[in-house]
């Protein structure tokens, strides 16, 4: 889209020829001053434009976190987090991701095993009991996903832990 360029000075309309190069610039896009898109949004003529965060806000994603925190042994799906901070569940994953960097479900398995952990180190809890507190429905798929994120199973690491103290 073409407009015409006006003289600020007297508001009469100018042609492309009159006007100054940084001036064409603005009008038509022509790269003819040098002058950047940053440089031109600092200038009072055009305004700065807005660009959208593209990350949860501090205050909504310690809401997030604290609320996975206090429910992991209970199972969280994508809607029931973005409830959490009124969002749709596609953009609260993409926001989510964005400002953690591992998608929603990576952090509620990764928040799950450091939990594990913590709980592994105390003798009289079973692997079993200490999959279901954390959330895993079942002692395999604990021990499995376990794996997947530390290397070893969770008898290795609490083997390994009585053997440091």
């Amino acid at each position: 889209m073409r407009r015409q360029a006006v003289k600020p000075e007297t508001d009469t309309p100018t042609t492309n020829a009159v006007a100054s190069p940084c001036f064409r610039h603005r009008i038509i896009g022509s790269e003819a001053c040098g002058t950047s898109d940053a440089a031109l949004s600092r200038d009072r003529a055009w305004p700065a434009e807005r660009v959208p965060r593209r990350e949860l806000l501090w205050p909504r994603l310690r809401r997030v976190t604290g609320f996975i925190q206090d429910n992991l042994n209970q199972q969280l799906t994508l809607p029931d987090l973005s409830a959490v901070v009124q969002m749709s569940p596609y953009h609260f994953a993409r926001l989510f991701k964005q400002s953690t960097g591992v998608p929603p479900h990576r952090f509620v398995v990764e928040q799950r095993i450091a939990r594990a952990s913590a709980l592994l180190r105390e003798p009289q809890l079973s692997i079993g009991e200490v999959g279901r507190l954390v959330g895993f429905r079942t002692p395999s798929h604990f021990t499995a996903a376990f794996r997947r994120m530390t290397g070893i199973t969770p008898s290795a690491y609490r083997g390994g832990w009585r053997h440091e103290r």
